[in-house]
């Protein structure tokens, strides 16, 4: 069966979301660093958070970005001593040409509910955004996501559902969770730990060059 498929469109999470988690992948030197992060949803104070470095074994390849980013997203999740009622994930969700992008492929692995949270549209088309907080993202007539403004100023970032949620929950969620910024503090946490990480790979690298 098609991933794409087995995506579930509605909401699984818990009455009261407590912990939510953030992903991102980092590259360097031929290696890929998955950075977790886990924050209280209340106050997105961060609460826990682990990187792993790994070998990147798979090219880049457009619109097939999940393949090479799974493997250390999920080795970073698993060494979590706590478990995030869903995840942030920077990347796609439904919002793909294959209708199934990192986050949806994420989200099937781990059956847990994950929202795709992209700072760039990768497909689908947004209708007139003038004086509107979110607009739906389309393709063919079929909503697929949504361009969501979260700081007044910036540039929307496009949210789509990536598994066991509703595109209005994942809406709300992205908004509750981006404060002051335009990307929200789980996905931005979990990309400051892989650059981090990518920082020491380079400096080490450097010494021995």
């Amino acid at each position: 069966m098609l991933m794409s498929r087995q995506i579930i469109f509605e909401d699984t999470l818990p009455k009261k979301i407590r912990l939510i988690g953030g992903v991102d992948v980092a590259y360097a030197e031929g290696m890929s660093i998955g950075a977790a992060v886990v924050l209280n949803y209340d106050s997105l104070e961060l609460l826990e958070s682990q990187t792993i470095v790994s070998e990147t074994r798979m090219p880049y390849i457009p619109t097939l970005l999940s393949y090479r980013e799974i493997p250390a997203t999920v080795g970073s999740i698993k060494k979590l001593r706590l478990h995030p009622d869903l995840f942030l994930v920077d990347g796609q969700g439904f919002a793909h040409p294959y209708r199934c992008g990192f986050a949806s492929h994420l989200g099937l692995a781990l059956r847990r509910p994950t929202i795709g949270v992209a700072k760039s549209r990768l497909f689908g088309n947004v209708e007139n955004r003038e004086g509107k907080d979110f607009t739906l993202l389309k393709h063919g007539g079929e909503i697929i996501g949504a361009a969501v403004t979260t700081k007044q100023g910036s540039k929307p970032v496009y949210v789509s559902v990536g598994h066991m949620i509703s595109l209005k929950t994942a809406i709300k969620i992205v908004r509750t969770c981006a404060r002051g910024n335009r990307v929200p503090d789980p996905i931005l946490r979990a990309h400051e730990m892989a650059n981090a990480q990518k920082r020491k790979i380079h400096i080490r690298c450097s010494q021995y060059n």
